[in-house]
């Protein structure tokens, strides 16, 4: 069980360090900013607390020495500078190689830990004093250097924690520890609630402890160390002593203290002295008092803290209620019997139909269609995720390429709102990746030859993203120097793709840079320079059924858009058929529909183009391609698609109608099938062939070149 929490931790630790990095770059932008330091120091705080209570002992206590560092900066004694994010931004990536190493951290790890707490140190001015490294378990009893002129205060932390609370992987012996690390230490545990051996449970916890620090950190500071158990124990902390007025006066007697915290009245003290006996021995003897009385009276007399802090605690409970963490195979397990309900029900209305019945049976067919319609789409929508997760990622990508290459670059980004599918977005990882790469290597110049050209020093890459219909459109803009036509050109020249008197336009000749292989670059650098990318980028986009397309100004910059559909599971699409066999269009490629007769195949010289909406619209025989036997019918119809601005037409025997669609894998044997993507399942039960609209485009334009040559 404790494995489980353990893997619990790493996914939520996984989170705030994604979430440190975005808080990091914003701290480079405006390194003032009071409510980013703070959220820094928190996410820090939170690490350090959980990996000490799950037995992360060396995450725990490296944590604590850069926790020290950010606690100067949040209380403005240390200013965040570029060199703190820099090293700040290394100690994010060293904390997931040390979660991603798990509890047996291996020597180099400890090696980087030490070096990277050295310039942590070193930014603190605290390089070279003898200060011992803190540790879970052997942490040094002096308060930190960073208050070393504040004041100490003795406090009395009561810690009952609940029954179950080693239900949840808690171990309270490592929080104890970590409360010894803060300062001078005595505990005292309590054992009233443990029961008899024959009633005991072994993984209940009967103990509860008063723990008496003196300290120069605050009452939040100790809170802190129980961030986690607001919800599974009783904490009480109260100042019982300060340091710089208690030194002054008299020590505290027994008896004064148990007066204090209200277990009994003077004037019973008063009697039981006068008695000459041990004061222990009569208060327990003449006044009743054990360990449970003591806690009546804690609470009692801090009746009116708890209760706001139980206030807060509500408030805080009820903002985590309103989510809820569950894991990706669930949700995709889900979708998948959400796609089995939408074909089930497709195949019962094709069945009331086929049978001709009608009344009631029909009502709660279409009752069922309009539930599973609306089950569809808030299961999708559970799948979706605002892609600004995903753009938050390359601002650090940004900084690092950019320190690297000696350019002034920086990132923007809009439309981080825009939602997508969860697995859409993690396919746009690596393809967005390369095109940044790109922009920061071959797109922005270098500073000095900016300022040369009239331009700002500072580049800019500009992400953006929005919805247009059933695609998201990403773009991806710099205003850098722009693609230069004529080196493309010359280079692929060089490579054999084009002939010396081929005249192309630009657009045509900016296209080449997809070819495999293809690079304009004279030095192959760890950056860029081999030629493996745009292809690659090109290929993944339109795997997921989207299309690339590239403008660029030469000196004024390029722009790359992606159109990326919303979702790969359920689309709507077009049903077709061709030689008794059916086929889906995705609906989303498809603009309009239009007959083709026999005459207007002849209008002009059978060359495969017709004239529509003014213009010609090259088009291809699926039937051809497919190579379908059998006679096609004298009136056929052409599905008009438009891919990257350019409509082509695909004729089919007969168009259906619209189809919900639920898409299925092909399997490993028809990986290779071109034109194909899927396949999904008819409500007749039989099987319908998802077309691939980019391949089939790519087709019809190489027949419609080869027909206008002839």
């Amino acid at each position: 069980m404790i494995e489980r929490f353990r893997e619990n931790f790493r996914e939520e630790a996984y989170e705030l360090l994604n979430t440190l990095e975005g808080h990091l770059m914003h701290l480079e932008e405006d390194p003032s900013n009071g409510e980013v330091i703070a959220a820094v120091f928190r996410s820090m705080h939170t690490i350090k607390g959980s990996a000490a209570m799950f037995g992360f002992d060396r995450i725990s206590s490296f944590t604590h020495e850069v926790e020290s560092v950010l606690d100067l900066v949040r209380n403005g004694k240390l200013s965040f500078t570029r060199e703190l994010t820099g090293l700040t931004l290394r100690t994010r990536d060293h904390i997931r190689d040390m979660l991603e190493a798990g509890e047996s951290v291996p020597d180099e790890l400890n090696e980087i830990s030490e070096t990277l707490m050295n310039e942590y140190r070193k930014i603190a001015g605290t390089a070279g004093q003898s200060e011992p490294k803190p540790d879970v378990k052997t942490a040094p009893t002096s308060a930190n250097t960073d208050k070393e002129h504040e004041p100490e205060n003795t406090y009395l932390v009561r810690f009952t924690p609940n029954a179950t609370i080693f239900e949840n992987g808690t171990n309270p012996l490592l929080l104890l520890n970590e409360l010894k690390g803060l300062g001078e230490f005595s505990c005292i545990p309590y054992m009233d609630r443990l029961p008899e051996l024959s009633g005991l449970d072994a993984e209940k916890c009967y103990v509860s402890w008063d723990i008496i620090l003196t300290t120069r950190k605050g009452v939040n500071d100790i809170r802190d160390v129980f961030i986690f158990l607001e919800d599974s124990a009783i904490i009480d902390v109260k100042i019982i002593e300060r340091s710089d007025l208690g030194m002054e006066g008299p020590h505290k007697l027994i008896g004064q203290i148990l007066v204090d915290r209200g277990v009994i009245d003077s004037d019973s003290i008063e009697r039981i002295v006068h008695s000459q006996k041990r004061l222990g021995q009569l208060l327990v003897e003449d006044a009743g008092v054990n360990p449970s009385v003591v806690q009546s009276a804690l609470d009692e007399q801090d009746h009116l803290e708890r209760a706001r802090t139980r206030a807060r605690e509500r408030v805080q409970s009820e903002l985590a209620a309103s989510t809820i963490r569950v894991s990706s195979e669930k949700l995709d397990q889900q979708v998948d019997l959400v796609g089995e309900l939408v074909t089930l029900q497709a195949r019962l209305s094709q069945s009331i139909l086929t049978l001709g019945l009608d009344g009631q049976i029909t009502a709660i067919a279409e009752s069922l269609e309009r539930l599973t319609a609306e089950l569809r789409d808030s299961t999708m929508s559970m799948r979706m995720l605002p892609i600004g997760t995903t753009f938050s990622k390359f601002k650090r990508l940004v900084r690092d390429l950019s320190n690297e290459l000696e350019k002034d670059i920086e990132l923007e980004a809009v439309g981080g709102e825009t939602e997508l599918d969860k697995t859409v977005i993690e396919r746009l990882n690596d393809p967005l990746i390369h095109i940044i790469r790109n922009s920061i290597d071959h797109g922005i110049e270098r500073p000095e030859q900016r300022v040369k050209d009239g331009k700002l020093r500072t580049g800019t890459i500009r992400l953006a993203a929005a919805h247009a219909g059933a695609f998201v459109q990403i773009s991806i803009s710099d205003n850098g120097a722009g693609l230069d036509v004529e080196k493309i050109r010359s280079r692929a020249i060089e490579r054999g793709l084009v002939s010396k008197d081929v005249q192309l336009s630009d657009d045509e000749i900016i296209g080449l840079i997809f070819a495999p292989g293809f690079s304009t670059a004279d030095v192959v650098t760890k950056v860029s320079g081999r030629g493996v990318g745009m292809d690659v980028v090109r290929k993944e986009i339109e795997n997921l059924g989207g299309s690339v397309q590239i403008q660029s100004q030469r000196g004024e910059g390029m722009t790359t858009t992606l159109n990326i559909p919303l979702t790969l599971a359920i689309i709507e699409g077009l049903l077709v058929e061709i030689g008794g066999d059916r086929y889906v269009f995705p609906l989303a490629h498809v603009t309009e529909c239009i007959e083709l007769t026999e005459q207007m195949r002849g209008e002009h010289r059978n060359r495969r183009m017709i004239e529509n909406r003014g213009e010609l619209l090259p088009y291809v025989s699926l039937r051809e391609i497919f190579a379908i036997k059998g006679d096609a019918p004298d009136i056929q119809q052409i599905v008009v698609a438009n891919m990257e601005n350019r409509k082509i037409g695909f004729v089919v025997d007969s168009v259906i109608g619209d189809y919900q669609t639920v898409i299925k894998s092909l399997g490993k044997v028809y990986h290779d099938a071109r034109g194909l993507s899927g396949a999904t399942i008819l409500g007749d039960g039989s099987v319908a062939l998802i077309l691939d609209i980019p391949q089939l485009s790519q087709i019809a334009m190489n027949v419609a070149e080869t027909s206008l040559k002839r």
